[in-house]
């Protein structure tokens, strides 16, 4: 148990490395030598996992709470009818909807953890 504990506060970091590695290499089947800059964005996870930095967390953990809140409320607005969007966007939308929470729960994960070692 004391592991477990102890390894948790890894899984943000390798779900965003995993979700950018499954992007990578959807675009790379489609896209081909287009796809390499999306590595790039795995890069602030691999350093967190190196060398944690508080600050680098916590803007992380901002920034993904940030567009997924974004995501949700496109969710929002679309099954309120409010805004109209199109087959295509919604298609992505059912796709793409287990990504959404799962990104704004890590990103929470990630934010309580800066919390926690601040206090």
């Amino acid at each position: 148990m004391k592991a477990l504990r102890t390894y948790s506060k890894y899984i943000p970091y390798f779900y965003f490395i995993a979700v950018i590695i499954y992007w990578f290499t959807d675009v790379n089947r489609s896209e081909g030598l287009t796809a390499y800059p999306i590595l790039l964005f795995g890069i602030p996870f691999l350093w967190q996992l190196i060398k944690p930095n508080e600050k680098l967390n916590f803007s992380l953990g901002i920034t993904f709470v940030c567009l997924s809140s974004y995501m949700i409320l496109a969710y929002l607005f679309d099954h309120l009818n409010i805004v109209s969007i199109s087959y295509e966007t919604k298609r992505f939308l059912i796709m793409g909807g287990f990504f959404v929470i799962g990104n704004f729960v890590m990103a929470l994960w990630m934010i309580r953890n800066s919390i926690k070692k601040v206090f």
